[in-house]
């Protein structure tokens, strides 16, 4: 990046201002969600599920006839019911999990794991990994990690790379259904593009910020996680066989609740903002369910989104020194805190 280009998403403002801009960009679309891209016998698992996006995407799976597990840190059971209700589909489950807490991922992955070999819950089909944050503050997780580098990006490697470790995946479909390649989505943002570089000497250390760079932070945590999708396609999928989908995607700027931590005063000003100009969870959930559900993507190794439009990752998530990097920098940080939180 030149030192002179502005960044688009290091305060609350060029962040907004660059999120309604987006909208009313030109798009060609990669394709269409139709009603008939159907989710029969097929287990989906959305966190992050009891609100805003993650809230709609669980309802618009449900409707396509999937069996949803909802993993939440609250609204349980209370919004699992509501998507029941609005849905019509009464196979929907919502499980405890707090993804600033690794123990917490662990327990969940046990649970899914023991439930799945006793044949009381299926394997996963989809995983869509959506839960995020912005805090208006740094704050410390039990493991000492800061708390949205943890939940915005390295508790969705310690998550995944559990899940693949402990068979929670399917890879044969359900009986006289057509087998689906396991498809894990991340849900990422066009603000991945901002940072200048990765901060490796720095990688993981917890540092205090305010609400002024918490908007900088969370892109850069979004390249993590952009990078790290590439690099787990690489991984899963060496040659020309394709074992897993790995799909990454920006859904544009959600009218959801992510910004409820923002300062009071600024509140009602975004929620006027959000209203008018942002998507609803309901339209932003449309580019998701269709790397969920659609058959146009089947067997694709990789695939990035912006809002319906294909579009390359950036240079520096695509490179696989990068990946590499990163991959191994993220094993050494979850054999460390992972010690930590259980002393």
């Amino acid at each position: 990046m030149a030192p002179n280009k502005q960044k688009k998403y290091d305060n609350p403002f060029s962040a907004t201002l660059t999120g309604i801009m987006d909208l009313f960009r030109k798009q060609v679309p990669a394709g269409e969600l139709k009603p008939t891209d159907r989710l029969d016998g097929k287990t989906v698992l959305v966190d992050g599920a009891s609100s805003g996006l993650g809230f709609a995407i669980a309802i618009d799976v449900a409707r396509r006839g999937a069996r949803v597990i909802m993993a939440c840190r609250s609204g349980i059971p209370g919004q699992g019911e509501k998507v029941k209700k609005l849905s019509g589909n009464q196979d929907v489950h919502m499980l405890h999990v707090d993804f600033a807490d690794i123990n917490s991922i662990k327990s969940l992955v046990k649970n899914l794991s023991a439930s799945t070999q006793a044949g009381s819950m299926a394997k996963i089909d989809i995983l869509i990994c959506n839960a995020g944050i912005v805090p208006k503050q740094s704050r410390k997780t039990l493991q000492g990690l800061e708390e949205m580098f943890m939940v915005n990006y390295f508790s969705k490697f310690i998550f995944v790379n559990l899940l693949i470790g402990n068979r929670c995946f399917s890879d044969s479909g359900t009986e006289n259904l057509k087998p689906m390649i396991p498809r894990i989505i991340f849900v990422a943002s066009e603000s991945h593009r901002n940072p200048e570089k990765f901060e490796w000497v720095n990688f993981g250390k917890y540092q205090d910020y305010t609400i002024g760079k918490s908007i900088e932070l969370y892109g850069y945590y979004k390249l993590l996680l952009t990078t790290f999708s590439v690099e787990l396609s690489r991984r899963l999928n060496p040659g020309s066989t394709t074992n897993y989908s790995v799909f990454s995607l920006c859904p544009g700027p959600v009218n959801s609740n992510i910004a409820r931590e923002a300062p009071k005063v600024f509140i009602p000003l975004l929620k006027l903002v959000f209203g008018i100009f942002f998507k609803s969870p309901a339209n932003a959930a449309i580019p998701v369910v269709y790397l969920a559900a659609s058959g146009d993507v089947e067997e694709k190794p990789f695939d990035y989104l912006f809002l319906m439009s294909r579009k390359a990752v950036d240079e520096k998530a695509a490179d696989p020194g990068n990946g590499k990097q990163l991959w191994t920098m993220s094993e050494e940080l979850w054999r460390k805190t992972d010690r930590y939180g259980l002393q």
